[in-house]
C-alpha cells in the first residue's frame, strides 16, 4: 500500500523578517516534530502563519482536524503506532476544554505528546474587546496540570524555546505522557530584530533508560530460580519487535505461564502455549484461578497490579512473591487515582521492562518445559450477528494481512481473536471514556503509512458517534483505514450496569433501557462516513449480507480508501 499523504503546499516564497512564532516554529522543525493537529483558533494565528508561510507546511505538518479532542486523539494514536511524539495546538482556554478528555486519555495511556496552548495577549492593554478576554485564563495550564507530565507559559522569544526543549524531553521521558506549553499571543506576534541562534535538540534528549542496579537484578533471579509456579503479568511494552522476543523468551526460558490485559495492548503472543488465559479488562474466574496457582509473580508495567491480585487472592493475603518492573510510580499523584492500588513488592525495579527484560533472561536458567493441553481452538458460529459473529467474520475477511487494531470495544472478549505482533494492538484509550477510537484508528493511520500494515478498529457505536469527524481528516490527508461498527443502538454497559442496580434493589430489569438506547429512529451510521467521503457499507443487519460487505471493505482499504461497515449487533450477545 503506496504512501499517499497529501500535504497543502503553501504558495508565494518564503517571507523576509523574523517573528517570534517563526522562532518557535524553527525550534519545532529542530526537534523533529513531524505532525501538528490543530483545530484552527486566533489565539495561535501568529503560529500558524509561521508554520504555513516560514516553514512551507513541512516538518511539521499541519493536520486539520474538526474537533479538538479528534486532534489529540490522533496525535496519541500516532503515538502508540510509532514510538514518537508528535503535536498538538488547541486554541486559548476553549479548545483545551474540548480536548480535556483525550489528554486525560492520553495521559492515563502513558503516551508522549507536545501540547502547544495559546492565551491573551497576557498583556490586558494589548487584548481586543471582548473575545480577547473570554479566550485568556489566569491559569491555563490549571486545565490539565494534573494529567500532564509539564506545563509552562513562556513569557519571551527565548523562554518559549527552552520551553520546548524541555517538554518534549519530559514527555518523552519514562513514564511517558503529555507536556503542555501555552504561548502567549502577542509574543507570537512580537517582531524580532533577528532570528535567534537555536540549541542544538541533540543535547537536550531524554536521559538514558535506567538499569537496574545489580542486586536488584540477583534478587529478582533468585525468586525466579526457587519458584515452582513463576507467573507473568506482560504489561504496557514498547512497539517493536525485540521486546517483544525478548518477553516471548524469557516466558519460556522460565516456563512462565503469561497473562496479558487488553488495556494494554498487544505483549506476548495470545496463542503461545505459555499464554494464560484470553486477555481482558478484568481477569475470567479461570484466569484467577490460574494465577492463585503462582508462588512468584514478575509484573512488566503492568496496570493496576494491585487490583489483578485482589481478584485471584480476593481479601486473603496474596500467596506469591512479587517481582514489580515499572516506572509508573514517577507520574503518579494526588489527583487522579490512575494509579491504582498500592502493591506490596518483594523486589521492585522502578524502570521500563525493556531495560530488565534482557538481564533478567541472561540471569536466570532455563526451566523443563512444562506439558500444556492445548486450547481448543472450536467456537459456536452464532447465527445471529453477535459481538463474537462479527469477530469470527472479521478474522475470516483479514486473514493473512497484517493489520493494527487501534480499539476495541467494550464486550470484546480477548479469545476473539489472537495477537501475535506488537502492532497487532494498541491497546484502550487510557482513560476508560468513550469517543476517542475514530481518532485512535486515524492516529495509526498516520504512523503506519508505506509500512504495509492495515489501521484498523471495531468500534462501538457510541464511540463513533463522539468522534465520527476524525474520519475527515483521514480521507482529507489519504490515510487509508478501516472501521467496522458494532452498532448495538445502545450505551448498552450502562444498560448492564441499570439492571443490576434494578436486580439488587427488586425492581423492574425491563426498564433498563430507558435512557439508553439510541433508536427510533436508529441512526444511519454508514451514512455519517459517506456524508465525509467514505466509502461505508450497512446498515448491514442481516447475517448473509456481513461477509461480503466485509469483504468488499477490506478490498477498498487496500486499494487506499478510508473505509466504514455499519453492523447492526444484537444487545448483549
Amino acid at each position: 500500500m503506496a504512501n499517499r499523504r497529501r500535504r497543502e503546499r503553501p504558495a508565494g516564497r518564503r517571507p523576509a523578517g523574523a517573528w517570534g512564532s517563526d522562532a518557535i516554529a524553527a525550534m519545532l522543525r529542530a526537534l523533529q516534530l513531524p505532525y501538528i493537529a490543530l483545530n484552527p483558533g486566533s489565539s495561535f494565528r501568529g503560529l500558524h502563519d509561521s508554520l504555513v508561510n516560514y516553514l512551507g507546511n513541512e516538518r511539521p505538518q499541519l493536520l486539520l482536524c474538526l474537533h479538538e479532542e479528534s486532534a489529540v486523539a490522533i496525535a496519541h494514536g500516532y503515538a502508540r503506532a510509532s514510538g514518537r511524539m508528535m503535536g498538538v495546538a488547541l486554541h486559548a482556554n476553549v479548545g483545551l476544554m474540548h480536548a480535556s478528555m483525550a489528554v486525560f486519555n492520553a495521559w492515563a495511556d502513558r503516551v508522549p505528546m507536545l501540547i502547544l496552548g495559546a492565551t491573551g495577549p497576557w498583556d490586558a492593554a494589548r487584548r481586543r474587546p471582548w473575545i480577547d478576554w473570554l479566550h485568556t485564563a489566569s491559569d491555563q495550564g490549571a486545565l490539565v496540570r494534573d494529567y500532564t507530565k509539564w506545563d509552562n507559559q513562556p513569557g519571551s522569544v527565548t523562554a518559549a524555546i527552552e520551553a520546548l526543549l524541555r517538554a518534549t524531553q519530559l514527555a518523552d521521558t519514562a513514564p511517558r505522557g503529555p507536556a503542555y506549553v501555552n504561548l502567549d499571543a502577542a509574543l507570537q506576534e512580537e517582531k524580532l530584530d533577528a532570528m535567534p541562534a537555536l540549541p542544538d535538540p541533540a543535547r537536550f534528549r531524554p536521559a538514558t533508560p535506567l538499569v537496574p542496579p545489580p542486586e536488584s537484578l540477583r534478587r529478582a533471579a533468585a525468586l525466579l530460580a526457587r519458584a515452582r509456579h513463576p507467573e507473568i503479568l506482560s504489561g504496557r511494552i514498547a512497539r517493536d519487535a525485540g521486546s517483544w522476543r525478548a518477553r516471548v523468551a524469557l516466558a519460556e526460558k522460565l516456563q512462565a505461564r503469561v497473562f496479558t490485559d487488553l488495556k494494554a495492548g498487544a505483549a506476548f503472543p495470545t496463542d503461545h502455549p505459555l499464554h494464560a488465559a484470553p486477555p481482558a479488562i478484568f481477569l475470567s474466574a479461570e484466569a484467577a484461578d490460574a494465577l492463585r496457582h503462582a508462588d512468584v509473580v514478575l509484573a512488566l508495567d503492568w496496570i493496576d497490579v494491585a487490583g489483578t491480585l485482589k481478584q485471584a487472592w480476593g481479601e486473603a493475603p496474596v500467596g506469591a512473591k512479587l517481582i514489580q518492573i515499572s516506572p509508573d510510580a514517577y507520574s503518579h499523584r494526588g489527583w487522579s487515582m490512575d494509579y491504582q492500588g498500592l502493591p506490596a513488592a518483594d523486589v521492585y525495579l522502578m524502570c521500563e521492562p525493556e531495560a530488565a527484560v534482557p538481564q533478567l533472561l541472561k540471569a536466570v536458567r532455563r526451566r523443563p518445559a512444562l506439558r500444556i493441553a492445548p486450547a481448543s481452538s472450536r467456537a459456536e458460529r452464532d447465527p445471529v450477528i453477535s459481538l463474537q459473529r462479527l469477530a469470527q467474520e472479521f478474522n475470516d475477511a483479514t486473514a493473512g494481512i497484517d493489520l493494527c487494531l487501534a480499539r476495541l470495544p467494550l464486550g470484546w472478549q480477548g479469545g476473539f481473536r489472537h495477537f501475535r505482533h506488537p502492532l497487532d494492538y494498541l491497546g484502550a484509550d487510557g482513560g476508560g471514556g468513550v469517543g476517542a477510537g475514530p481518532g485512535l484508528v486515524v492516529g495509526a493511520a498516520l504512523a503506519l503509512q508505506g509500512s504495509g500494515r492495515i489501521a484498523a478498529a471495531i468500534l462501538g457505536d457510541g464511540d463513533f458517534l463522539m468522534g465520527a469527524t476524525a474520519l475527515w481528516t483521514a480521507l482529507h490527508y489519504e490515510l487509508p483505514c478501516l472501521l467496522v461498527l458494532a452498532n448495538n443502538r445502545s450505551f448498552f454497559n450502562d444498560e448492564l450496569h441499570q439492571e443490576r442496580v434494578a436486580r439488587a434493589r427488586s425492581r423492574p430489569v425491563e426498564n433498563k433501557w430507558i435512557g439508553q438506547r439510541i433508536d427510533e429512529p436508529s441512526i444511519d451510521l454508514a451514512a455519517l462516513a459517506r456524508a465525509q467521503g467514505a466509502t461505508a457499507f450497512g446498515p448491514v443487519k442481516r447475517l448473509k449480507d456481513l461477509r461480503p460487505a466485509l469483504a468488499a471493505a477490506v478490498k477498498a482499504v487496500r486499494k487506499g480508501a478510508v473505509c466504514v461497515v455499519d453492523v447492526h449487533v444484537v444487545p448483549g450477545h
